[in-house]
């Protein structure tokens, strides 16, 4: 499932070919792409057009639209916050194509745009588990953050990410490492992959509890969490097969990158130690046993 510096490279791209045109027409190829909006494909098509998109943003591992009402209406200004929010799931992409261009086998919904550029967006996945969707925002929230996601944490990329009260709710927990970095309510954006590498990065064990750890030890892993993500951002992320492009189609090369994620049996990149997997929550985590020794049993 694409994480946050895969999803950060798609809204980066609707930044850049979507945000401020017009919504001449929605087409809805395949009504489970639109399953969470609840009154229907026809209706999710009817409150689009005509409308304006804001600026993309995102938080974690979700996209959202700003919806502006169209200029001539007459209750625009007393008119409710609404937001086009997208979730890729595992195999969702949104793809900027030129109109005419063949459809993809996969195409879900089709976006058309009133201006004279000859570009049309497109949300296309081979398994149906992500999708687009209609919603209220936020009152008051100048992002106009979608209120179904109300609850996600900011990621650690935001600037109001809040390092002490991260640690505060780490320590609270009674639960384990990695099973907080994929608690969305605590930290959102990180998944399954980057997880493993910036544990890699902090010596830290998957299955450490979380209450033991001191106030450095967070700021250390937070920082590797940082980092791993910026520098997976700068290569456009990470790409193990053809269901994960930016909006213009490209993969992310990041996998070359990895140092723990996928290297079951190959060397530690820091001592040598053949790196391992193991099965977890219907996952797999990799790690390298001497560099993060699993903790000690409790007596």
């Amino acid at each position: 499932m694409p994480e946050l510096p895969e999803v950060e490279v798609v809204r980066t791209g609707l930044e850049r070919w979507v945000c401020g045109r017009t919504v001449a027409a929605v087409e809805v190829l395949h009504p489970r792409a639109v399953r969470r909006h609840l009154a229907g494909p026809d209706d999710f098509a009817a409150q689009l057009t005509g409308h304006r998109l804001g600026t993309a943003h995102r938080r974690g591992k979700y996209l959202w639209l700003p919806v502006e009402p169209p200029v001539h209406s007459p209750d625009s200004a007393a008119a409710p916050g609404r937001a086009v929010l997208a979730h890729l799931g595992m195999s969702g992409q949104l793809l900027v194509q030129p109109q005419g261009s063949p459809d993809e086998k996969h195409l879900r919904i089709r976006f058309r745009f009133a201006d004279a550029e000859a570009t049309e967006l497109r949300f296309v996945d081979q398994r149906t588990f992500g999708g687009l969707s209609l919603h209220d925002t936020v009152p008051g929230d100048p992002d106009g953050l979608p209120d179904v996601i109300a609850h996600i944490a900011r990621d650690p990329l935001d600037p109001a990410f809040d390092d002490d009260a991260f640690h505060a709710a780490l320590r609270r927990r009674r639960t384990t490492v990695k099973r907080a970095l994929l608690d969305q309510s605590l930290i959102s954006g990180v998944g399954n992959i980057y997880a493993d590498e910036a544990l890699w990065r902090t010596r830290l064990h998957y299955d450490r509890p979380t209450a033991g750890l001191t106030r450095p030890r967070t700021a250390e892993l937070l920082l590797h969490i940082r980092e791993v993500m910026n520098e997976a951002l700068a290569a456009g992320g990470t790409s193990f097969d053809s269901l994960y492009v930016n909006v213009n189609g490209e993969s992310g090369y990041f996998d070359r990158s990895l140092d723990a994620y996928g290297r079951e049996d190959e060397p530690c990149r820091r001592c040598g130690t053949p790196m391992r997997r193991r099965p977890w929550m219907n996952r797999s985590s990799y790690f390298c046993p001497r560099c993060q020794p699993a903790p000690r049993p409790a007596r």
